[in-house]
């Protein structure tokens, strides 16, 4: 459906069953569930799906082996079943990949290797494999790059993998599916009330700059790192709920860390996980905790966190990474739950927390991509008790997502799942559609058509960061790219050359802050 369609049906609907406000993980699996139980869903997000911190995970699906060092057992649970039921419903997008836990001391392996046998344990009949001792030798077949002085062995275990932002559009389009109406670059400038009581929205179109008033039986925030400044639109003495911790990831050439299986050392130097990912041909490492003292659309990595992640990666790699072989480094931030008792970021509860104002505004925060589905269901929940719904059980366990298909081949197209077909019948219809967008990336013209026909890309941000992924895979790249993304994308949208210019400026400018200084 055309973003012209979404907006006459925005027109069209009187009253809305549910207005989320946010298009990051929370608000779309919030959407979804909604729409999937009948309910008239409008989703608004004030940039692009997944702007934020949903496009700049580790890419993980995880119970949380770190929850599991805490002891918060039913946290690890939650994740790890919701963890098996995305990989059924998306497994386009989301696919088992075993972790080397290497060991240089002696009793890292009975310690680890207990502990990741009850992470088995926990995962019952979802689990995605056992985990086992490996012997030095073992421990290097699977992990060649691995510092191998001192090295006694490993423990291997398993996990979920996903693209993050690519689940993001899938669920935009799940939601599309449903009957709902997701618009992306269409902030909430207002809360509407009557007799003290939330009843809908103030909104605006940025592409035309039009207001709107729409009404809504049931309000929900789900802003993610911006659900206070949502709050304050209804109550502007709401104190603060969330203490935004930032993460910050680097992105490495995939000879870093060759071969199938990721890396993870359970003990930094400040106490958190350290993951080196291999993730689309490049290799991920990160992240790093780092309280801020305020949410922004483009956080920017500091240059202590990045040597942090280079010094860290120096020591259980066997090819020491500098600055100049920084691909990308990108920054997202955690919309952690504030605790009374105050402590590090690092020390706060990635669970979520649901909030009924009394304004009647439904807030959900905190969480993380694994669990966004359950989040979802129980803010659905407490938004139809509020609005005086009628109760409609959730269907979303066993709800495929938008491009299902089983046993996808591993490819450049494998994120689109089922529509890959019909991408490359549309790529045949142009033989410099099929072009490379640059020799660097692993995406085509075609591509760009693709995402602003049928995901509603709207910007060059929008290919480059989300409905590709070149700006994380390799920011000079995508910079190069950018001139061709603009042409083909004005040539869809009807805009200008002057609009192009200013798309590819724009573009410059934000990949400048993915390099690292």
């Amino acid at each position: 459906m055309k973003r012209e369609d979404l907006l006459r049906y925005l027109t069209e609907t009187e009253v809305w069953d549910m207005i989320v406000i946010g298009g990051g993980a929370t608000g779309l699996g919030t959407a979804v569930e909604a729409a999937g139980r009948g309910y008239r869903t409008l989703l608004l997000e004030q940039g692009d799906f997944a702007q934020g911190t949903s496009s700049r995970s580790t890419k993980l699906i995880h119970g949380g082996v770190r929850y599991l060092q805490q002891g918060n057992l039913s946290l690890v649970l939650e994740a790890l079943r919701e963890r098996g039921l995305l990989i059924r419903n998306a497994p386009h997008l989301v696919h088992n990949l075993s972790f080397v836990v290497p060991l240089y001391d002696w009793w890292e392996g009975p310690f680890y290797g207990i502990g990741l046998k009850l992470y088995d344990v926990l995962a019952g009949t979802l689990g995605l494999g056992p985990s086992r001792l490996l012997s030095r030798e073992e421990t290097l077949d699977h992990i060649p790059t691995v510092e191998p002085r001192g090295l006694r062995g490993g423990v291997i275990y398993h996990d979920g993998q996903f693209d993050d932002a690519r689940l993001a559009i899938s669920l935009a389009l799940t939601l599309a599916d449903l009957g709902g109406v997701a618009l992306n670059h269409f902030p909430v400038t207002g809360i509407i009330s009557h007799d003290g009581l939330v009843a809908g929205v103030e909104a605006r179109d940025r592409e035309t700059g039009r207001a709107f008033r729409i009404m809504g039986r049931a309000v929900i925030n789900a802003a993610g790192p911006f659900v206070d400044g949502v709050r304050r639109l209804a109550d502007p003495a709401a104190r603060d709920l969330i203490a935004p911790s930032q993460g910050v990831h680097l992105v490495l050439d995939g000879s870093f860390l060759p071969g199938d299986s990721a890396i993870m050392v359970p003990h930094t130097d400040d106490g958190r996980v350290l993951f080196a990912v291999p993730w689309h041909g490049r290799t991920v490492v990160g992240t790093t905790d780092t309280p801020i003292p305020a949410a922004g659309l483009e956080p920017r990595p500091l240059p202590e966190e990045i040597d942090f992640l280079l010094s860290h990666a120096a020591r259980y790699l066997t090819r020491h990474p500098e600055r100049r072989d920084v691909l990308s480094t990108f920054a997202g931030i955690r919309p952690l739950v504030r605790s009374d008792g105050g402590g590090t970021t690092a020390s706060l509860s990635r669970d979520h927390t649901l909030l009924v104002e009394g304004s009647g505004l439904v807030t959900i925060a905190g969480g993380k991509w694994t669990t966004y589905r359950k989040m979802g269901e129980d803010t659905v929940t407490a938004a139809a008790q509020v609005a005086g719904l009628d109760h409609r059980p959730s269907v979303t366990e066993t709800l495929r997502i938008h491009g299902w298909q089983e046993g996808t081949a591993d490819g450049p197209l494998q994120v689109y799942g089922c529509d890959a077909a019909a991408l490359e019948q549309l790529l045949a219809e142009n033989s410099a559609w099929r072009e490379p967008l640059h020799p660097a990336l692993p995406y085509r013209a075609g591509e760009v058509v693709w995402g602003v026909r049928h995901e509603w890309a709207r910007t060059v941000e929008d290919v480059l960061a989300r409905r590709t992924r070149a700006l994380l895979l390799d920011a000079r790249a995508a910079v190069a790219a950018a001139p061709r993304v603009a042409e083909l994308m004005a040539r869809e949208l009807g805009r200008d050359s002057a609009w192009q210019a200013a798309q590819v400026a724009a573009f410059t400018t934000l990949a400048g802050g993915y390099l690292p200084e």
